[in-house]
C-alpha cells in the first residue's frame, strides 16, 4: 500500500480542485510512492504529532489543516513551522493536508458538525458555482445502454438525491470515412448515414478525464464525438457552509447548551439572544464571519461558527443568535471523520488518531 494509494482514496472524498484560491491543500511533505507504513489522522501538524508518528512506526500524517498555508522562503529552526518541517523530512514522514476541499462537500466537516448536532434535511449555505460541466456525445442506438451505462459508471449524471441523470435525444449522423479509417459502420469513401443518440449528461469537473476515457472505451466508433460544455450552475452538494434543521424546536439557552455538551465546550461567545424559538441552523466551521449575511437569508434562527472578530458580532441585527465557539472546538470531530472513512476502506491497515492536544487557545476559568 502506497502513499499514493491513500491520497487517491481521500481524494474521492473530498477531490482538490474543490479547495479554495488561497489554501495550500494535498502532500506537502514527502513522496506518493512510497510504501505507507501507517496513517496518523491530527487536526494540525505540531514536532509532537510527528514525533507521535515516529513512535508508532507510521509514516504518513494526514491532517485537515496545512502544515505550510502560504509561501516559504526559509526553513529555519526559529518557528514552529520550520522545526515540524525539518523533523518531518528527517524522520521520512510524509503530510498530507485535506483543508478547504473537505470544508466545501457536504459530507465533509461541516456535515460532521451537523451530524453532532442532529440536524435534518441539510443544504449547502453558498453552493458553489462553475463546478459542474455537460458532456454531449453521439452514440449509435443500439449501442447506446452501454456507453450511458459506463458514463454513470464513471460518476456523471448525479444531481443531489438524484443519480443517472441524463437526456436522449434521436436523430440521424453522417460521415464519409477516408483512406486509412476502420469504420464501425459503413464504407470507406461513402458517406453514410446512421440512427444516433444525442446523449447529454452533467459531470463534475474533477472527473473529466476519467469520463471522458469511459466513454471512449464504450463507444463503438473509432473517432468518437463529444462536446465538453462549461456551466454556470450550482452543485448542490458542493460549496461553503451549511443550512439544517433540528428535529424539534428548541428555545436559545437549550441550543447554546446543545452546543456546549455535543462540543464539549468552555465557553461560548454568542450574540444577544432574540427570544425565538429555534428550529433552523446554519453553520460553518473554523471563520466563518463571512457567511453571516448568507446565514440571515436562509431565515435561520443560529449561526453556528468561529473566530469572529468584535465588529462581526454587530452583522447579527438582532435576527439571528450568532454562536462562536472556537476555531478547533468547530472541527476537532473532523479527525473522527477521517478516521471513520479510512478505517472503512482500509480494514487491516493501522489508522490512528492523534492523542496530542494541538488546540492553541486556552482558558482561564
Amino acid at each position: 500500500m502506497t502513499i499514493g494509494s491513500i491520497i487517491n482514496f481521500l481524494e474521492t472524498l473530498a477531490p482538490p480542485s474543490l479547495q479554495e484560491s488561497y489554501d495550500n491543500s494535498g502532500l506537502i511533505i514527502g513522496s506518493a510512492q512510497v510504501q505507507c507504513t501507517g496513517i496518523l489522522i491530527s487536526l494540525d501538524v505540531t514536532e509532537a504529532v510527528v514525533e507521535e508518528a515516529e513512535k508508532a512506526g507510521i509514516n504518513l500524517i494526514v491532517a485537515h489543516h496545512p502544515l505550510i498555508f502560504s509561501g516559504l522562503k526559509k526553513i529555519q529552526n526559529n518557528n514552529y513551522v520550520g522545526r515540524t518541517v525539518i523533523k518531518a523530512i528527517k524522520s521520512d514522514i510524509a503530510v498530507y493536508a485535506i483543508h478547504t476541499n473537505l470544508d466545501n462537500v457536504i459530507q465533509g466537516v461541516n456535515g460532521k458538525i451537523a451530524e453532532r448536532l442532529g440536524l435534518q434535511k441539510l443544504e449547502v449555505l453558498v453552493p458553489k458555482a462553475g463546478m459542474l460541466r455537460k458532456l454531449h456525445t453521439f452514440v449509435p442506438t443500439d449501442h447506446l445502454d452501454k456507453v450511458r451505462d459506463a458514463l454513470y459508471a464513471a460518476g456523471a449524471g448525479r444531481i443531489g438525491n438524484y443519480d443517472e441523470v441524463g437526456f436522449v435525444g434521436d436523430g440521424t449522423g453522417n460521415f464519409k470515412a477516408l483512406p486509412g479509417a476502420t469504420p464501425f459502420v459503413g464504407e470507406t469513401g461513402q458517406r453514410h448515414y446512421e440512427p444516433e443518440a444525442r446523449l447529454e449528461v452533467i459531470y463534475p469537473t474533477e472527473i473529466e478525464n476519467e469520463l471522458v476515457a469511459a466513454l471512449k472505451s464504450a463507444h463503438p466508433y473509432e473517432e468518437v464525438a463529444y462536446d465538453l460544455v462549461a456551466l454556470q450552475n450550482s452543485d448542490p452538494g458542493i460549496g461553503t457552509g451549511l443550512v439544517g434543521e433540528l428535529p424539534d424546536e428548541m428555545d436559545e439557552i437549550s441550543v447554546l447548551g446543545l452546543l456546549r455538551e455535543r462540543f464539549n465546550l468552555k465557553v461560548i461567545r454568542h450574540t444577544p439572544l432574540t427570544g425565538r424559538m429555534v428550529k433552523k441552523v446554519a453553520l460553518c466551521g473554523g471563520a466563518g464571519s463571512f457567511l453571516i449575511s448568507n446565514a440571515l437569508r436562509t431565515g435561520a434562527e443560529f449561526f453556528v461558527t468561529a473566530d469572529l472578530k468584535y465588529h462581526e458580532f454587530f452583522g447579527a441585527e438582532s435576527r439571528i443568535v450568532i454562536a462562536d465557539i472556537g476555531h478547533f472546538e468547530s472541527e476537532q470531530f473532523t479527525c473522527d471523520l477521517l478516521f471513520e472513512r479510512l478505517q472503512e476502506k482500509f480494514l487491516n491497515f493501522a489508522v490512528l488518531k492523534s492523542g496530542v492536544e494541538t488546540n492553541p487557545v486556552k482558558y482561564f476559568i
